[in-house]
């Protein structure tokens, strides 16, 4: 079975997942997690991030409508401008601290969303096929050798002749009249030319 997976919603998804590991890491020093930090736009970024997820393999599966496909692309610009402005202006308990780990990693995901959602609405589609699985039939082995060779076991072993030599020719007894006259023959025309 063939399947057809776009990768802007994949991106969206991945995205999503990402941003809600960052709610839970450091976003300030010392150790000041989203959680803690914001008053209200930690449940904002996560009730987004839910959003997202649910309406990227909505779009994934193209089964289910989880949410609204038009929601997306708002709810990405809304998660950027958020993580953006908190990482640009920090809120006022994390006055004078700089960005840690949960926060550029927010900033990552947020860009990946954006990414992912360019993809999905734009005129570039990016898509990945899956193949299901070939299952192979065993076939057994086919033998190509043909009848079988004889062998020692069925007849007795050959004994090469003393007499020849291995990989020497024969060598056959040339009458020896026969280059005389073709020697005396040759002699005779170069004389002849000489004249």
């Amino acid at each position: 079975m063939t399947r057809r997976l776009e990768a802007g919603p994949l991106l969206v998804t991945l995205g999503a997942l990402l941003l809600l590991v960052s709610l839970f890491l450091s976003w300030f020093d010392p150790d000041i997690s989203a959680w803690e930090a914001f008053e209200a736009w930690d449940l904002v970024l996560f009730v987004l991030a839910l959003a997202s997820i649910a309406a990227g393999l909505g779009l994934t599966t193209q089964d289910v409508d989880l949410v609204d496909r038009r929601f997306l692309p708002a709810a990405v610009a809304a998660v950027a401008a958020i993580v953006a402005s908190q990482i640009i202006d920090p809120p006022p308990a994390t006055a004078g601290q700089d960005p840690e780990t949960g926060a550029w990693l927010a900033l990552g995901s947020a860009l990946l969303m954006c990414l992912g959602a360019l993809l999905t609405f734009g005129r570039v589609h990016l898509a990945l096929t899956v193949e299901g699985r070939d299952q192979r039939r065993h076939v057994p082995a086919v033998d190509a050798r043909g009848p079988q060779e004889p062998t020692t076991d069925s007849h007795e072993a050959v004994v090469p002749d003393k007499r020849q030599r291995l990989f020497a020719r024969e060598r056959t007894a040339e009458p020896e009249t026969a280059p005389s006259t073709a020697k005396r023959a040759g002699k005779g025309r170069t004389e002849e030319k000489q004249d």
